[in-house]
């Protein structure tokens, strides 16, 4: 009978919303990065907010929401780029989509708390019943019991849901994706036949209400002066700290909003693990070689199972995988159609060298050989050839679902998307995300060219779970890489060097992401092709 892993129920501690904030503060916002790949990136933080809040996941919607408002309000509002006329218009629609979720943190804040706090005295009086029941040795220090307060929160992780063991639960999670992106495809297809516009869809899913920023948002130049941005960004915090008011500054009655809350979430960013966590180390790799800049760095080994360190790194939490083989933690997996993401969660199943969690990507094991076929006629030509990974958020963990193959310009040594317009209109009227990309190598070996350090660095500013898959069809090999954090994102991010192979400073600046990390191949696995390129079959 296949059996259902759970993971520690331990990752379930509920977080105050002080707590969360604090987490939904904790990212880096680096100016250098280009405008418009943070535009994406506050576009995926409401994306994953919808479907965490359609999973009943308060806390992880709590979080992106109020990361979405800081990243627009606290940084992109006052970017020098935002004046640009090309993202005047999205930046509007960025800043009305913070004061429509507004509404939603307030809403969220008592439910979050009230649950923080009964928590809180339930394991009070737990330890008060076991210091009764056992009390201390004469002599002893006297100390007040706080086993609890170590243990691991995870705002990702839902205190209502049993978090389960990513790669222990492949079936499940292949049988949890099928229904629930057939359902969500469904609902998409009823909504456009209805004639609904994506654009009042959206609307509709974001409360569609925006109060007082309409003044706001018409001045001159699109933006914001400095005394709105800080009123908005009080009205943000007001959330957290209770001080929200009927009426604003001006005397003015707030907006009601008599709307629901939305059925949408956002995703997590990776935090610290907390000490306790035992770490374990990877085999180091090989010393890896900085290349003269005429020369591509010497390719990782075929093997993806270790990582690019020449010095043994920090330590990395442990994966957390605890498998049953029966008792109460185990139980076989229900029929497809009784299956909910609301009553599972998947943990995260691997973490940046800084000890962040990365959720799991399930990745479909045939993408790659469908992607060599569609690309075998430009690698003949000695011609590289690119796509786009795209999929959904079920559970806390991503499934790769669409292979989209945009509009491209090719050499024997690059690839790079043209019309990201056209391609990003796709992914967001199919209500996808972009979790990473794959590429052909058509002479050379498995390995990440400095340009696709480059590229990449953009993908994992989006999402740090992005990964890049290379093929090398002519050695037979492949591989799925992700940058390092530290030190490969910032010496990436930082780096003003040009050319196809340039050497960087530090050497472990990539590393694999299949076995051991967040990636995990899982059979029967459904996805679709899109072939976006002028003139020719998805089939091609």
């Amino acid at each position: 009978m296949t059996t259902l892993t759970y993971d520690e129920k331990a990752l379930a501690r509920p977080m105050s919303v002080e707590q969360i904030v604090r987490k939904a503060q904790s990212f880096e916002y680096n100016p250098l990065i280009p405008f418009k790949y943070w535009l994406r990136t506050a576009g995926t933080l409401l994306k994953e907010a919808e479907i965490y809040e359609h999973e009943g996941n308060d806390q992880q919607t709590y979080l992106l929401l109020y990361r979405h408002a800081q990243l627009v309000i606290g940084n992109l509002s006052t970017n020098t780029d935002a004046r640009q006329s090309q993202n005047r218009s999205a930046l509007a629609r960025a800043q009305k989509e913070v004061n429509a979720n507004l509404k939603k943190l307030e809403i969220l804040k008592p439910r979050i708390n009230k649950r923080y706090e009964r928590y809180e005295q339930l394991m009070r009086e737990r330890d008060a019943r076991r210091a009764a029941a056992a009390p201390a040795p004469e002599n002893s220090r006297a100390s007040t019991p706080t086993g609890h307060k170590r243990v691991l929160s995870d705002p990702a992780i839902a205190d209502e849901t049993e978090a389960l063991a990513a790669g222990d639960n492949r079936d499940l999670a292949v049988k949890l994706a099928h229904r629930e992106i057939k359902r969500r495809a469904i609902a998409r297809k009823a909504t456009r036949q209805a004639g609904i516009s994506e654009e009042v869809e959206h609307e509709r899913r974001t409360a569609g209400l925006w109060g007082d920023w309409e003044e706001a948002l018409t001045s001159n130049d699109g933006n914001l002066d400095r005394d709105t941005l800080s009123r908005q960004m009080q009205n943000v915090r007001s959330q957290v700290d209770g001080s929200t008011k009927e009426y604003d500054r001006n005397g003015r009655r707030r907006p009601s909003f008599e709307s629901p809350i939305s059925n949408f979430r956002y995703p997590l960013v990776p935090e610290h693990r907390e000490p306790e966590i035992r770490r374990s180390l990877t085999p180091d790799r090989p010393p890896y070689e900085v290349h003269a800049a005429q020369q591509p760095p010497e390719p990782p080994p075929k093997h993806i199972d270790t990582f690019l360190f020449d010095e043994t790194p920090p330590e990395r939490p442990e994966k957390q995988a605890f498998p049953f083989s029966n008792g109460d933690h185990a139980s076989a997996i229900p029929p497809s159609s009784d299956l909910k993401p609301s009553e599972f969660t998947f943990s995260p199943s691997a973490y940046l060298e800084n000890g962040t969690p990365l959720r799991t990507i399930f990745l479909p094991p045939d993408l790659r050989h469908r992607f060599l076929a569609i690309a075998s006629q430009n690698t003949r030509a000695n011609l590289e050839t690119c796509g786009i990974l795209c999929g959904t958020l079920i559970s806390n963990a991503l499934f790769i679902s669409k292979l989209v193959i945009p509009d491209q310009e090719s050499t024997s040594d690059t690839c790079e998307t043209i019309n990201e317009s056209e391609l990003f209109d796709y992914v967001d009227g199919e209500d996808l995300m972009v979790l990473g990309w794959i590429h052909t190598h058509p002479t050379q070996t498995c390995f990440m060219s400095s340009r696709d350090l480059h590229t990449h660095g953009g993908y994992q500013v989006m999402m740090p779970e992005s990964i890049a898959i290379v093929c090398a069809p002519s050695k037979g090999e492949w591989g799925v890489f992700r940058l390092t954090d530290p030190p490969g994102m910032k010496t990436v991010l930082n780096c003003t060097q040009t050319g196809l192979f340039h050497p960087h400073a530090e050497r472990n600046v990539y590393t694999d992401a299949l076995r051991p990390g967040h990636v995990y191949e899982a059979k029967g696995l459904e996805f679709e092709v899109a072939d976006l390129r002028p003139r020719r079959d998805s089939g091609d």
